[in-house]
């Protein structure tokens, strides 16, 4: 098998030409963006907007920075544009039941107006009824009701005087009520004077005092019946003089509202309690040290007990324009449904429904309301509160001491308002996922999943719209704008950041960070404009910042505290390479890899499993090699060897199989006993037929080598084993490019572990011949003869155990 030619330095990087794109800087293009790239999830946003069935709510799935919010937004605020503003909604007073406040709608605007309307009255109330009570007229009718009553108490006692006088006996009034004496020659008689009498005299006179009190105690009895009747005229007079003096006011508001049927039923119920409580409106001196201090106070009129005829606007729709659209970055359960708030009097914690406030779900109801998925699943209880939401469609309020259990006390119960909102919800794929498996709830209620990707495809509009975004960046942050040249280095970082050299990623947030730091730099070298070598600069101050820990590892490897071996050459020994990440940074570093081999039953023993220190996919790659193995030297005997695989120093978990081709190279290196040239490292992971297969991190992974030959002084041999398929991936450093030009270093794209072993060896790897053998000088023919005498050892040391066991 033909070994690869190395890859030119061309095939290590898609440049994007500044003189490709259409502008010379910035300045030149439109500062309107849309996001690009994102066509499957833009039809799943318009599809689920335009869905209005129960359930078409939509999650925004993929990684955070990929511009799903901002997507949104823009869609959701052109469309809402469009649409009819949503009702109104205030709570007013339940005068049938005050723990059950009434949510009525108006019209967009109407609610402060009605609001207005009622703080009108109210002060109106406040002047026309005590003005109706202070009137002559009244104080004619009230003083004539009194008269009556004490006419008539006056006229019947003046009667039973009259017949008292004729039987010769006096009513005296004294403090503690009236009292009958004899009287003679106009004189009351005394105690002495009464003593005096004749027997049958005085008899005569204690029978006519006891007529006299009974008649007394029945006009007494008749006082109270008086006094009833008296106060019912009062109560009449007074309802009579208080409904003459509101229906004005209540006629012209009533006729504003007739067309509005729970308007219109709240005002009679007004009406009715403001003349049955006439009383109120009468007080002077209102006792401020038990009025808590309310929003909705402000003129030295109010108090709390006025309350009841007022109105608590929740949602005002007077200044939006279309269909709101609301971001709720706080997702709690009161954020979203509403709370009912509590103010401290006397000791104690009051509500009425004058401290009913909105939620999101309020603020959104006829549009659109946007919420961050993981947030909100860190809010107690405000999940399934949406939940329940959307499922009942209506917001109800409850207080979340109510929800909690912990207040046995009665709190409000206002009345549901009726809920038409479309939900998105902003997440990464694995919360879709795992609430999309675990809760039943979930799929019926967000029956819309709008992917949004990680990438898109790299062709001249997408580096337009990298360009238009820039500018709108620049525009916002106030920078120096961009010329061409700088914004084919971002293009070109966008590529890197992809993983791909033929896409753009779509990782918005990092291009913006990207942007701001190049201004930074552009500032500090006082250019007009934005440059490449402002971007480049920007681009190196980041790894410089985040290299700390490579630059620690690499001088632990120049100090041989680890041993990577870049010049000779070793038997079963190999450089692998890895990728660590640390934040939202990588970086690759080489990893020795090492094995042994001795006689055994054919199978190949991962040190890291035996220990629990590989990761499940490392394993599997180890049981590949068994395969490859069993495969090309099993068919004619059984292996007869025992092999152990390695990676020297390493302290913690190795996972992955992207080492398994470098393991299968020193494999073969040691069962053919040819050394393996350590001034190549490999990486790639292999199937059991030998195909080098694709891995992650490739241009981490050869920049960390790199960097290593680098500082140890590149001499011309070393390099790097790709797997042919991770070409498209290569977006490398201007250095390393620049060393494959001057062929100071190699990278070699492999498909296949014979074209690997040959490069490593400098042995060709031997196809198999028609009789089945290896080519004798080759790696496969020196591995086919050490596994041959491995087991015709192993069957001589089997016969020599048995013969011995016959003699004894």
């Amino acid at each position: 098998m033909p070994i690869p030619e190395p890859l030119s330095h061309t095939d290590l990087y898609n440049r994007c030409d500044p003189e490709s794109l259409s502008f010379k800087s910035t300045k030149e293009l439109d500062e309107a963006i849309t996001v690009s790239g994102q066509d499957r999830a833009h039809e799943a946003i318009r599809f689920g907007v335009g869905m209005k069935h129960q359930g078409f709510n939509i999650f925004a799935l993929g990684p955070a920075g990929t511009g799903k919010q901002t997507a949104l937004e823009n869609y959701l605020e052109q469309k809402a544009t469009d649409e009819p503003v949503p009702l109104d909604w205030c709570y007013v007073y339940n005068f049938a039941d005050m723990r059950r406040p009434m949510a009525i709608s108006l019209p967009a605007g109407d609610a402060c107006g009605f609001r207005d309307a009622m703080e009108q009255l109210l002060e109106g109330l406040l002047t026309v009824v005590p003005g109706a009570f202070s009137s002559e007229e009244y104080q004619e009718q009230e003083k004539n009701i009194k008269e009556e009553f004490a006419e008539r108490q006056a006229s019947e006692i003046e009667k039973l005087e009259k017949i008292a006088s004729e039987k010769n006996i006096a009513l005296i009034r004294t403090p503690s009520g009236f009292a009958f004496a004899p009287v003679k020659k106009g004189e009351v008689v005394n105690a002495e004077e009464f003593m005096r009498l004749k027997s049958a005299e005085k008899e005569a006179i204690e029978k006519e005092i006891g007529t006299l009190k009974e008649s007394m105690q029945s006009i007494m009895k008749q006082i109270p019946k008086w006094q009833r009747e008296t106060r019912k005229k009062l109560n009449e007079l007074n309802r009579q003089v208080a409904a003459f003096a509101v229906k004005p006011l209540f006629s012209e508001l009533k006729n504003t509202y007739k067309d509005h049927k729970a308007i219109a039923g709240y005002l009679d119920d007004v009406e009715k309690d403001a003349v049955e409580h006439f009383g109120q409106f009468l007080e002077k001196d209102h006792d401020k040290q038990q009025t808590p201090i309310s929003p909705l106070q402000g003129k030295e009129t109010d108090s709390r007990r006025f309350n009841p005829y007022r109105v608590n606007v929740v949602i005002d729709n007077c200044k939006t324009q279309g269909a709101p659209v609301i971001y709720e970055d706080k997702p709690s359960i009161q954020n979203l449904v509403g709370d009912i708030e509590h103010l401290a009097q006397m000791g104690t914690l009051v509500t009425d429904f004058t401290l009913i406030k909105a939620g999101a779900l309020h603020k959104a109801n006829g549009g659109y309301l946007i919420l961050n998925a993981r947030r909100l699943m860190m809010e107690p209880l405000a999940y399934e509160a949406l939940k329940k939401a959307i499922r009942t469609r209506q917001i109800r309020i409850e207080s979340l001491a109510q929800l909690y259990g912990m207040a046995s006390t009665l709190s409000l119960d206002p009345e549901p308002i009726p809920l038409d909102t479309k939900i998105i919800l902003l997440g990464e794929r694995r919360l879709y996922y795992l609430l999309s498996a675990h809760d039943p709830d979930f799929n019926e209620l967000f029956k819309v999943a709008a992917d949004f990707d990680d990438d898109m495809e790299r062709d001249h509009d997408a580096h337009l719209f990298y360009a238009a975004f820039i500018s709108s960046i620049i525009r916002q942050e106030k920078l120096r704008h961009m010329d061409a040249s700088a914004v084919a280095r971002v293009i070109e970082y966008g590529s890197r950041l992809s993983g791909d050299s033929s896409k753009l990623s779509t990782h918005i947030q990092s291009i913006t960070d990207l942007v701001n730091e190049s201004g930074y730099y552009a500032d500090e070298n006082n250019n007009d404009l934005i440059t490449h070598g402002d971007v480049q600069q920007a681009i190196d101050a980041r790894r410089y910042r985040a290299g700390r820990v490579p630059e620690k590892i690499e001088d632990a490897i120049l100090q041989n505290t680890i041993l990577i071996d870049t010049e000779s050459e070793k038997v079963g020994q190999i450089n692998g390479l890895s990728v660590y990440t640390l934040g939202n940074q990588s970086f690759g570093k080489p990893s020795r890899i090492t094995t042994r081999i001795k006689m055994g039953k054919g199978e190949v023993v991962d040190i890291e499993r035996e220990v629990d220190m590989g990761g499940p996919l490392h394993s599997k790659g180890v049981l590949i090699l068994n395969g490859f193995l069993g495969g090309r030297f099993g068919q004619d005997q059984p292996l007869s060897l025992s092999a152990t695989l390695v990676f020297e120093q390493s302290y913690g978990e190795v996972d992955g199989d992207s080492a398994s081709s470098a393991e299968l190279y020193a494999l073969l290196s040691a069962i053919s006993a040819r050394p393996v040239k350590q001034c190549f490292a490999v990486t790639g992971s292999v199937n059991q037929y030998g195909g080098v297969q694709a891995i992650g991190g490739v241009n981490e992974k050869i920049e960390g080598f790199f960097d290593l030959c680098l500082k140890r002084g590149l001499t011309g041999k070393q390099g790097v084993l790709i797997p042919a398929s991770n070409t498209r991936n290569l977006m490398l450093r201007e250095d390393v490019r620049d060393a494959v030009r001057e062929n100071r270093f190699f990278i070699y794209p492999v498909n296949h572990v014979d074209e690997g072993i040959e490069i490593l060896t400098g042995i060709p790897a031997g196809r198999k011949q028609d009789d089945g053998s290896y080519p004798d000088d080759s790696i496969n023919g020196l591995a086919v003869r050490t596994l041959k005498a491995m087991a015709e050892k192993q069957k001589k040391q089997k016969e020599n155990s048995n013969t011995d066991n016959e003699n004894t």
